[in-house]
């Protein structure tokens, strides 16, 4: 009866939070779906009127949306596949007893903790400036020609950016995972005669499948809306060569001032990262079962 009680109370008190934030989620949601179905421009207040899915039907149809959609599964996998690659390496670099330990995983650690704009200005104006940036700077020493980053390369220079600033988080994930290797088995396939190789694809490797699949929900989650990296370096330019879903809704509301069609494009990037996340998460669930 006591347990009961408490059950009823402890729902009782949880009920003001909840519907708070029932009410944070579903009121711009509302306004959202409402908004993409009215013909609404910043520029003509007051003459709103129903356009019903014309909104979406535009949207869709845009060659931009193709080009974004494009950009944005680009933009998501390279940085998936460079963290990880990369963030197993550092994992296992940081794994061994070296000296000034605790100093080095701090630094590696330190991208992960600064702004995306800040990061963004840092790469544009000193490692990446084709003038007088340090990767200029290198090249000149070097008797080359430096490159134009963001207009020869520019999303490659973007996914470099936001690769960055990801990495960190995927390599404090995996080390983690590898603090909790079993040292045993290890010896014990030394003791078999295997080598480090074999010890990384067979045991190693497995081992860390659970967090590489949580590794890839997290980002995705957060990729998907890259944005501040793209206005701050590349305004998704040249032409749509950066230009992702997050950008193209931002430029249909803030340039165009196309408060109904940005509306709709904003929806159906939920659905997208819905449908994403569901096999996403089918993924984790199935290496979490293994």
């Amino acid at each position: 009866m006591a347990t009961q009680q408490t059950k009823v109370l402890g729902r009782v008190l949880l009920s003001p939070a909840v519907g708070l934030l029932l009410i944070w989620m579903i009121v711009p949601l509302v306004m959202t779906i409402y908004f993409s179905t009215l013909n609404y421009s910043l520029l003509d207040p007051g003459n709103e009127r129903f356009v019903w899915f014309e909104n979406y039907y535009y949207f869709l149809t845009d060659p931009a949306f193709l080009a974004s959609l494009r950009n944005t599964l680009v933009l998501v996998g390279s940085v998936l596949l460079i963290t990880i690659v990369f963030g197993i390496l550092v994992a296992l670099l940081l794994n061994q007893v070296i000296i000034g330990r605790p100093i080095v995983r701090l630094m590696v650690i330190a991208p992960f903790f600064i702004m995306p704009t800040v990061s963004a200005l840092v790469w544009k104006n000193l490692l990446m400036h084709p003038v007088s940036g340090l990767f200029a700077w290198i090249a000149n020493s070097l008797g080359l020609t430096p490159i134009d980053w963001f207009s020869q390369m520019p999303l490659f220079s973007v996914i470099l950016i936001v690769a960055w600033q990801w990495l960190p988080f995927a390599a404090l994930i995996l080390l983690t995972a590898l603090q909790s290797l079993d040292e045993e088995q290890r010896e014990a396939a030394l003791m078999d005669g295997a080598g480090e190789l074999s010890i990384f694809f067979y045991l190693t490797l497995p081992h860390l499948a659970r967090p590489i699949a949580v590794v890839i929900l997290i980002e995705t989650i957060f990729l998907l809306t890259v944005f501040a990296e793209i206005f701050v370096t590349t305004g998704g330019g040249p032409g749509l060569a950066t230009t992702n879903i997050a950008f193209l809704i931002y430029s249909e509301a803030l340039i165009r001032y196309n408060v109904g069609g940005a509306s709709a494009g904003g929806l159906i990037a939920v659905v997208i990262a819905n449908i994403l996340a569901f096999f996403l998460v089918r993924i984790v669930g199935r290496n979490l079962e293994a």
